[in-house]
């Protein structure tokens, strides 16, 4: 019965691939995906859903398509792109600038694969449309804005996503990455890490730079600061758990004879249990504050945690179910199992709001031989990586396996036709 539905796909591979290419030569920032979205939105209305709803949770979409008494399931993709400028030489390259929102002009390009999440899920969706006879209950297709930000899901669900919809009772959602194209990658329980972001203002008393001794030296703060924030997974996470404490922005100052009067810093953790997330939570605010203090700081420092998300859990059962037709249609040689990524994804924030499970898989973008050989010949970090302005998935079998595995994961949960 799947496969009645995936022979279909034949009939609109050339329009996806055809929508793929213009979303990746036409991408936009996270919470400025006007264009994405009234594209995705039309393409919905194209492939036979009714009930298309835009501008849910500022630029999401939202489609409805309902066949008779079964399960809701919803299929989730997101859709926004990254402040990186492409480097892939397509004849497709994205050369799109646009003002961030810190009012900076910023390359963009769909450096994570999102343009291919987009166009896959709506190849999804047009053959569970144009199949409704081999099928039965509600399919729920959710296009995500911001994910970057960390902040989409939580906004659809702010704007009600879950009182004007459908509630799903399962929700599935996939990645493209660097695996082999053709190939699906999978794990149970927490795949994906933990991520919170926390904005640091350190306050000092600037001065000259001839004279040191009249000033409180917030650059020297910052400094001790992100040296002792090394010690926290080193020092206090046990050996047997995972964590990472990244400063990814630290600035001060305007000129090198100028003692400023305040530094900003940017810090990032990931994790994988409450737990370990609240210690190293914990530990940096007690480090940042310690530090500020023993400095003689002229005031407490500000603390803003913002951009949290929870860790990605593919509950167990069902994942194994969905994968289990994903090895009946691709073959057991072309599904793998992988570790734990330390990247983070706002997609479990739907099925926790819930309390429902959520199905989450990786499937392969980059060339099959060069990127197996690459891995016998232990270089997989030659090869471009989601966030590289050298990363785009190869079209095909890429697109095709997105579509595939989607629409498969989607029979699995939709009830039989009636």
């Amino acid at each position: 019965m799947t496969h009645a539905v995936i022979a279909g796909l034949a009939d609109v591979r050339a329009e996806l691939i055809e929508l793929y290419k213009d979303l990746h030569q036409h991408p936009e920032l996270s919470l400025q995906e006007t264009r994405t979205a009234a594209l995705l939105a039309q393409r919905l209305r194209d492939g036979g859903f009714d009930e298309v709803t835009e501008k849910v949770g500022m630029t999401g979409v939202v489609g409805v398509l309902r066949n008779g008494a079964g399960p809701v399931v919803m299929l989730r993709a997101d859709f926004d792109a990254l402040p990186v400028e492409e480097d892939t030489g397509l004849p497709y390259a994205s050369r799109a600038r646009a003002v961030d929102r810190e009012g900076v002009e910023v390359p963009v390009m769909h450096a994570c694969g999102h343009d291919m999440h987009a166009a896959c899920l709506i190849g999804a969706a047009t053959l569970l449309a144009g199949a409704r006879e081999r099928w039965s209950g509600t399919l729920l297709v959710v296009f995500q804005p911001a994910e970057e930000l960390a902040v989409g899901a939580r906004g659809m669900i702010d704007d009600g996503l879950f009182e004007r919809f459908p509630q799903p009772e399962i929700v599935l959602g996939q990645h493209v990455g660097p695996l082999p194209a053709g190939f699906i990658g999978y794990g149970t329980g927490p795949v994906m890490a933990a991520s919170d972001s926390l904005a640091v203002t350190l306050h000092g008393r600037g001065a000259h730079g001839s004279r040191p001794e009249a000033s409180i030296d917030p650059v020297l703060m910052a400094a001790n600061v992100v040296t002792r924030l090394q010690g926290i997974v080193a020092r206090e996470v046990p050996p047997s758990e995972s964590a990472v404490v990244t400063v990814g922005r630290l600035h001060a100052g305007t000129k090198d004879n100028i003692i400023p009067d305040k530094a900003e810093l940017s810090i990032n953790i990931r994790s994988y249990t409450p737990q370990v997330r609240d210690l190293v939570r914990a530990a940096i605010e007690r480090i940042v504050r310690a530090e500020s203090a023993a400095s003689g700081a002229t005031s407490p420092p500000d603390l803003d945690w913002f951009g949290s998300t929870p860790p990605l859990v593919s509950e167990p059962d069902a994942t194994q179910a969905t994968v289990a037709a994903f090895a009946e249609h691709f073959g057991q040689q072309q599904v793998m199992t992988m570790p734990q990524v330390n990247a983070s994804e706002d997609v479990g924030v739907f099925g926790e709001e819930l309390q429902v499970p959520t199905v989450f898989w990786f499937w392969g973008g980059l060339e099959a031989e060069s990127t197996v050989t690459a891995f016998l010949e232990g270089r997989m970090d030659d090869l471009p990586s989601n966030h590289s302005p050298s990363f785009a998935p190869v079209i095909e079998p890429t697109l095709s396996t997105g579509v595939e595995a989607l629409t498969i994961a989607a029979m699995t949960w939709l009830g039989a036709p009636e």
